[in-house]
């Protein structure tokens, strides 16, 4: 009998297939079993996000309030801080003003002093002509408005300061003390009206008198009464020109000047140039009298600049032949009110 040969075995037999592919079935199982939650943690990591991005974003909304109001509470410290340094400002700016009165004060005392025991009361012959215009037993009344000032001239030259503050405060009652210098004079034979610059009312009349009449007094105050032109406060390009224009041996002239502030930076300096200026004949009178017309500033306004008009025009006057009128405050009152 013959040996039954073996079968020889393939690697890659049917069965080694089907064990293969179970394998690999097995292993896909898994995987599938194994994903089956997936989804449900996934929605839960959105819900997670969601609520934490819900979150954050109330904190930022919290944060951009609480950052408004820290800018709005920086700002109001700023303005605080500003205005606080405004402040200080104004106080600096009231200390300097209160220490230039001091030294204002201190200073015409001083020359008030010096000058005290040698001032005299300035006096002037009437001519034949005002004689007889004015008649020889003429006297003004003591309770003249303008007092004190002689009024023997034949030429009238009225110098005012045209500033804001005169403007503001004084110039109704500018125009009522020039009404009142005309009335002491009844007749005279010129009259001119300048700014302190120099510069003239009437500019038709530039370097010429004005002839006298009450049609022309009319005209001179109501012009007056519009009358606008710069000003720099300081009398002295007025006066100067004034008498190197009109000044006449044969005239006889009063420089009348009308202001409030003096700003130059030198009174001294003023009364230097205004001497060589007016300067004293053989006979040791000066070519033309200056009077002045001192104006008080608005209340609560520092009084600084006119303390130092009122001194410088006190010693021209004095040095000139003329008079100085201080208006204080009750008359400045008393013209609003009126």
């Amino acid at each position: 009998m013959r040996r039954r040969q073996r079968r020889e075995t393939e690697v890659f037999s049917l069965s080694f297939l089907d064990c293969i592919c179970c394998g690999f079935g097995a292993i896909i199982l898994l995987l599938v079993l194994s994903e089956v939650g997936q989804p449900i943690q996934l929605e839960q990591s959105r819900e997670d996000l969601d609520g934490q991005i819900q979150r954050l974003q109330e904190e930022l909304f919290e944060l951009r309030g609480t950052s408004t109001v820290l800018e709005r509470e920086l700002q109001g410290r700023v303005e605080q801080l500003s205005e606080e340094k405004r402040r200080v400002a104004r106080l600096r700016g009231d200390l300097s003003d209160i220490e230039g009165q001091y030294a204002a004060s201190k200073e015409e005392a001083e020359i008030v002093n010096t000058l005290e025991g040698s001032l005299t009361v300035a006096r002037q012959s009437l001519t034949d002509e005002m004689k007889r215009l004015l008649g020889s037993d003429f006297r003004r009344s003591v309770d003249q408005p303008i007092g004190g000032i002689p009024v023997d001239s034949e030429y009238v030259i009225f110098i005012v300061d045209t500033s804001g503050s005169m403007q503001t405060f004084s110039w109704q009652r500018a125009q009522q003390k020039m009404r009142e210098v005309l009335e002491i004079y009844p007749r005279v034979k010129g009259i001119q009206v300048m700014d302190d610059e120099g510069g003239y009312m009437f500019s038709d009349y530039r370097g010429k008198w004005i002839p006298d009449s009450p049609a022309r007094r009319t005209a001179i105050l109501a012009a007056f009464r519009r009358w606008q032109a710069f000003s720099n406060s300081s009398p002295v390009e007025g006066i100067v020109t004034a008498i190197r224009t009109f000044y006449s041996p044969e005239h006889r002239i009063s420089l009348y000047v009308l202001g409030d502030e003096f700003t130059g930076p030198s009174i001294q300096e003023v009364v230097d140039v205004v001497e060589q200026i007016n300067r004293e004949d053989k006979s040791g009178k000066r070519l033309v009298r200056i009077h002045a017309i001192g104006f008080p500033l608005g209340p609560n306004v520092p009084q600084y600049t006119s303390i130092r008009f009122a001194t410088l025009m006190r010693i021209l006057c004095a040095r000139n032949g003329g008079t100085f009128v201080g208006l204080t405050s009750e008359s400045f009152e008393s013209g609003r009110r009126g």
